[in-house]
């Protein structure tokens, strides 16, 4: 069944025109959806894609001490008895006895004992576990439990010993990886912040035991700097650390990027001192060596301390719009100012009409940008429309190819922040855009 409506009207507004604009949908919409399960249309897949390539970047390529990898989604049960998500992945869960809605108890008033939503009695709370079970095997017979994993960390640590064997690695050292994740989660909301499937952009950093207070205060201001650098407002970001009481089985110590939602300051990203809890697990489950040779002090044998920064792509989308999202009253125009890395398109090339070729030197323009970078080309309606059109998909910079274009070889470039319109060679154009959005 659909999402019930937000009741914060800036998140109202901001959902509706995902929808409008291609940046949403919910999943399976035409069958009345499925509850926080969402399809990224093609505006948000391209916004989804810019950030997860910016994380790539920054978080692999650019480093000499991070490699990447690739992990199955499906893995043995072993794992996830040995991480601790059998035993310890769970939410106080309790139950309406009229109208069966599902609450987590840890998110209802202390003293709770009737329904928020009917008023009927609520059943006495029970552990439930957020992992999705389902069936690997051909028949019910030879078929095996397994899980579709809650996190991407796992898949690196039993990789541990495989890539250190393949690489050239010494601590410390990171292993990234982007990928799908999935938990049962009991309450959802707030548009795409918690949903049942989601992706992950992990990076578990391997150091010597003793330097993880130094770590993880690194890697904090390292990510908390990084979505900064997305152009989301610094004064609407934050670090907070977690009390004793927040802490996860596996960590001693985290730290989260939190931003303010018209909801509230909520999670964006974790950082958190696992310490050698993994490593140590799987050692002891498997009864294969995940250790370090480290070679620098003696050849010892050392089972390395891990600091973890775990983020949500799709919560750092939501960052993302929520913080781009601006009504412009004054000239009666929604607009979503995203940085011009982060937008689905970096320009918009028009003609004014479709005639006395303009259209000829607007396709030609615009065949000549898309070699370098994702531009859009649209002579539909007014030219009023087609700008606030690109305005609400976050598009920074309009080219428009007019009468004088046929005289004077120039076009109008519009800045979609400040109105501002100046006259360019058409020549210059791609030279110009390149100084401004990095071409």
């Amino acid at each position: 069944m659909a999402t019930k409506p937000m009741s914060y009207p800036i998140m109202e507004k901001l959902v509706a025109l995902s929808r409008r604009r291609g940046f949403l949908f919910q999943s399976s919409e035409i069958y009345d959806g499925i509850n926080a399960v969402y399809d990224y249309g093609p505006m948000g897949v391209e916004l989804k894609r810019n950030i997860k390539d910016l994380w790539w970047q920054d978080m692999v390529r650019s480093r000499e001490d991070i490699l990447g990898m690739d992990t199955a989604i499906l893995m043995h049960p072993r794992v996830w008895e040995a991480s601790g998500h059998v035993n310890n992945f769970h939410d106080p869960m309790t139950e309406c006895k009229k109208c069966r809605r599902r609450y987590r108890v840890d998110h209802l008033p202390e003293g709770t004992k009737d329904c928020p939503e009917c008023g009927g009695e609520l059943a006495e709370a029970k552990q439930f576990n957020l992992m999705f079970r389902t069936k690997l095997g051909s028949t019910d017979e030879g078929s095996m439990d397994v899980y579709l994993r809650p996190e991407t960390a796992q898949g690196i640590f039993v990789n541990f010993a495989n890539v250190v064997a393949s690489n050239r690695v010494k601590l410390p050292f990171g292993i990234a990886q982007l990928g799908k994740a999935f938990r049962n989660e009991i309450t959802t909301g707030n548009f795409i912040f918690r949903t049942r499937e989601f992706e992950q952009m992990e990076m578990e950093f391997f150091i010597h035991p003793g330097e993880n207070a130094r770590w993880l205060e690194y890697w904090a201001e390292e990510r908390l700097n990084w979505y900064k650098s997305l152009g989301i407002s610094p004064e609407k970001l934050r670090l907070r650390a977690h009390g004793p009481d927040e802490l996860a089985h596996y960590s001693s110590a985290c730290y989260d990027v939190e931003y303010a939602f018209p909801y509230g300051f909520s999670e964006v990203e974790g950082i958190a001192d696992r310490g050698t809890y993994d490593l140590d697990q799987h050692n002891a489950f498997s009864k294969k060596k995940l250790d370090y040779i480290d070679q620098e002090n003696g050849g010892v044998r050392i089972v390395p301390a891990v600091i973890e920064t775990s983020a949500g792509v799709d919560r750092s989308v939501l960052t993302v719009m929520t913080d781009a999202f601006w009504e412009d009253e004054a000239n009666e125009r929604i607009v979503m100012r995203f940085s011009p890395k982060l937008a689905p398109y970096k320009a918009a090339v028009f003609p004014l009409f479709k005639k006395e070729g303009m259209p000829e030197i607007a396709r030609k323009l615009y065949e000549q940008l898309r070699r370098h970078t994702a531009v859009i080309y649209d002579d539909g309606g007014s030219i009023g429309k087609r700008y606030r059109r690109q305005d609400e998909i976050g598009t920074p910079f309009c080219l428009t190819v007019d009468h004088e274009s046929l005289n004077d070889h120039a076009v109008t470039l519009r800045d979609r922040d400040s109105l501002e319109q100046i006259r360019i060679p058409i020549g210059k154009v791609p030279d110009i855009l390149k100084e401004k959005i990095g071409l």
